[in-house]
């Protein structure tokens, strides 16, 4: 009967019900509807294979089948989904749903006995990977020509295919990627995320992981290098340079005071008020020093006291020596020293090597001061006092009065 203009499947149905020896029925090609109705579909007893292809059936049609069919044709119709538990169709063997609208696999909860499924160009971007847990009797799936989402969903629909050993009909050619764009017409063989990229606890470890890894890494290398140190005296430095451009001009005084600024350890402090203070400042073209015990104003923070002192100070000079490398507020010095050094584009740094230097002595953070005796030449304080004229004489031509 197909090919007419047969509307109502409820009819159909009861036309069909007196039809004692009725096994097979072609109804396809025609204008058959079913919106569900109270009245039961009645269908001929022994009819076993039901062609309903190219009609207007929706998702309703499920609840007007006969029992006992055992081949239904459903292709070309406007189904969207296959209700469960609407009806039971324990001999249905081979179904067919090709070219409907059908966005997922069906279950098998109300097909017990089927064995093949065409479910091809519908609307399945990811079909379900356990179909063949839930469908154990199904022998053939036709589920190609959909336009397939290639994604970490579909891999475990594609491992599938090979477990399943060759029960997806016309694999591989008939399976292809649409989504997304960039993997348009690749065929899901050729599909292959990392296991990284799809497995969500996986994922989240390893980025726990290298998180924990790059805090410590970068929580050893703040330790080593003493980061906090150097941003606490950045700090230091860009508030008191805050200060000293909010502060009135009659407080600010001269912008250079003095020749140099000496920075030394306080265990060296006997060979700097018995040697070179003496040396520098007496006799012809005298040095006029800034020395921390007399210069610094009381009152204020000696961070500030000392980037005051530098910055009005046209050298600085450091007695190197291993006490020198022991001392916080020699490393506070020598930072401002190189902070101003870099910032002015300036050479007023002038180092004085009192005693030998063991590298093994100077700690990591001293990597400027490593820096700065490997780069700049360093006067050395002789033994012999016979030399001693020549190293002040060089220290004053350093000091480019």
């Amino acid at each position: 009967l197909k090919k007419n203009k047969f509307e109502s499947l409820l009819k159909v149905s009861s036309m069909t019900s007196r039809m004692k020896s009725l096994k097979y029925l072609d109804m396809s090609n025609n204008l058959l509807r079913h919106d569900g109705a109270e009245v039961r579909c009645q269908w001929a007893e022994f009819l076993t294979e039901l062609d309903l292809s190219s009609n207007q059936l929706a998702d309703a049609v499920f609840e007007c089948l006969p029992a006992n069919v055992k081949k239904l044709s459903l292709q070309n119709n406007q189904i969207s989904n296959v209700p469960r538990g609407t009806v039971e169709l324990k001999s249905l063997e081979e179904l067919n749903l090709a070219s409907n609208r059908l966005a997922e696999l069906p279950g098998c909860s109300s097909f017990t006995s089927l064995q093949f499924l065409n479910i091809e160009m519908n609307s399945i971007l990811t079909p379900s990977a356990d179909f063949f847990q839930s469908c154990p009797r199904v022998r053939e799936l036709q589920a190609g020509h959909n336009p397939f989402k290639c994604s970490c969903e579909l891999q475990a629909f594609i491992r599938l295919e090979r477990q399943a050993g060759g029960k997806l009909f016309g694999w591989p050619a008939a399976y292809e990627c649409e989504y997304p764009e960039s993997l348009r017409g690749t065929q899901l063989k050729d599909f292959h995320l990392s296991p990284l990229a799809c497995n969500t606890a996986l994922l989240l470890v390893t980025a726990l992981l290298l998180t924990l890894l790059l805090v410590a890494t970068v929580a050893f290398l703040c330790i080593y290098l003493d980061v906090p140190w150097y941003v606490r005296m950045t700090w230091q430095w860009t508030q008191t340079k805050r200060r000293a451009r909010h502060s009135r001009p009659g407080e600010q005084g001269s912008i250079l005071q003095f020749h140099a600024f000496i920075s030394y350890s306080e265990r060296d402090s006997l060979w700097v008020k018995n040697e070179l203070i003496p040396n520098l400042e007496k006799g012809e073209g005298c040095v006029q020093l800034c020395q921390h015990e007399r210069n610094f104003i009381p009152g204020k923070s000696i961070v500030e006291n000392i980037i005051n002192c530098i910055e009005k100070s046209y050298k600085s000079i450091f007695v190197l020596s291993p006490n020198f490398v022991q001392s916080e507020w020699c490393h506070y010095e020598l930072y401002f020293a190189h902070h101003k050094l870099f910032s002015e584009n300036s050479n007023s740094l002038i180092l004085i090597l009192l005693e030998p230097i063991p590298p093994y002595l100077i700690p990591a953070r001293y990597h400027k001061l490593k820096a700065l005796m490997a780069k700049r030449t360093y006067l050395e304080w002789p033994k012999e006092r016979s030399k001693h004229a020549l190293f002040w004489a060089n220290l004053r031509a350093a000091i480019s009065i």
